[in-house]
């Protein structure tokens, strides 16, 4: 662990379930290590200047690029999910969002309309599978 880096208490639970999704798509597409890449190392691709949004990790499949997002905020703010909704349309063919709450399935749902490469995943369904598979 390098100096400037530290475990933030409040992202314990989030961090788990990208760990767990991340096995869950390795699963389901016979992925590499090597095709997965983490939040933090697209955050290193990107340099030094403003922070931009990333997703929590991004895998290569058949020659496509897939944005996988957890978002367990059910208090963020239509625009500022939009705008990554739209940051991933952009730079990805494909986002799969992992949600836990009718508030932010229910906006995710309604941005499909206009941002066709969205796909919706209850964490529960994550879950269940790695309590199956792993137990």
């Amino acid at each position: 662990m390098s100096a400037a880096e530290t475990i933030r208490l409040e992202r314990i639970t989030h961090d788990i379930y990208v760990l767990d999704s991340v096995i869950y798509f390795r699963d389901k597409y016979n992925l590499v290590f090597n095709n997965i890449e983490s939040e933090k190392e697209l955050h290193i691709k990107d340099g030094f200047g403003a922070r931009k949004h990333r997703a929590d990790f991004v895998f290569f499949y058949d020659d496509k690029k897939h944005a996988v997002e957890i978002e367990l905020n059910a208090y963020k703010t239509k625009e500022r999910l939009e705008k990554n909704v739209r940051d991933n349309y952009i730079g990805y063919d494909k986002q799969i969002w992992i949600i836990d709450n009718k508030k932010t399935f229910t906006m995710l749902k309604n941005f499909t309309n206009e941002y066709s490469n969205i796909e919706l995943i209850s964490l529960e369904v994550i879950l269940q599978y790695i309590k199956e598979r792993y137990k």
